[in-house]
């Protein structure tokens, strides 16, 4: 039997780091995390630590580009 010739171009794998790091809201905005989260945050206030946990919109066309690149099927997320 023959098999069947390919119509379709290749799958481009999703960097992952990107795709923790990144998320696309509802109307298409990109949001990014913020840094700092990671260790030596005791003598931190309650009130910084908060704010660490929210997502901030991604300003300027050259990140933007680069996350689509490496994370090209990241659409909506939960």
């Amino acid at each position: 039997m023959p098999r069947k010739a390919k119509s379709t171009k290749y799958k481009i794998k999703t960097h992952k780091a990107t795709s923790k790091r990144f998320r696309t809201t509802g109307s298409g905005k990109l949001l990014r995390t913020k840094g700092g989260k990671g260790h030596l945050r005791r003598n931190t206030s309650k009130r910084t630590k908060a704010q660490f946990t929210e997502m901030i919109p991604v300003e300027g066309k050259g990140i933007e580009k680069r996350v689509k690149k490496l994370a090209p099927y990241m659409d909506k997320k939960k």
